[in-house]
């Protein structure tokens, strides 16, 4: 999970990043472990209307999403929260969640701390060919597959994709 080596200072420009199609977003890796010592992962995501994750639990690392355009619909321990462009929420570990794309689309970072999240992004997504939404053919991973790998990350599938009731 960790990486013990020291952070050096980086930059990364608009559109700049690791670009892979993960489930249905576009997700532009920023920064990884091996980039900040461990401590920070970022990603930015871009993704349309509808569910965007399915309801788990981080068990290594809080997560914060910041809405850079559009709005999402969170649901974190119990609570449901509405978070439109220019909102930061964090979700920490041990914590049930999930989230919506409630506008047509969204772009939002995605960061974990500590990193280690990336590593699992890298493993259920395939390289994006464009900086554009996935197409059908990048459909998602299997769910049972998608189960396994994230418990190897120390993430935990506990139900589908979508906001509960």
């Amino acid at each position: 999970m960790g990486n013990e080596a020291a952070a050096t200072p980086f930059a990364l420009l608009p559109n700049e990043g690791e670009a892979r199609w993960f489930l249905n977003t576009l997700a532009l890796i920023k920064s990884t472990g091996a980039m900040t010592g461990g401590r920070l992962a970022v990603v930015e995501q871009r993704a349309p209307r509808g569910p965007a994750s399915p309801m788990h639990v981080h068990h290594r690392e809080g997560e914060f999403w910041y809405v850079i355009e559009g709005e999402l619909t969170l649901w974190a321990g119990g609570e449901l929260i509405e978070a439109p462009q220019g909102s930061l929420v964090y979700g920490p570990p041990d914590v049930p969640h999930t989230f919506a794309i409630t506008s047509d689309e969204a772009r939002f970072l995605l960061m974990t701390q500590p990193a280690g999240f990336e590593q699992f992004l890298e493993e259920v997504s395939v390289p994006a060919t464009e900086l554009v939404l996935p197409p059908e053919s990048a459909a998602p991973t299997d769910p049972a597959r998608l189960a396994a790998m994230a418990a190897e990350h120390g993430i935990e599938i506990l139900g589908p994709p979508g906001l509960p009731d």
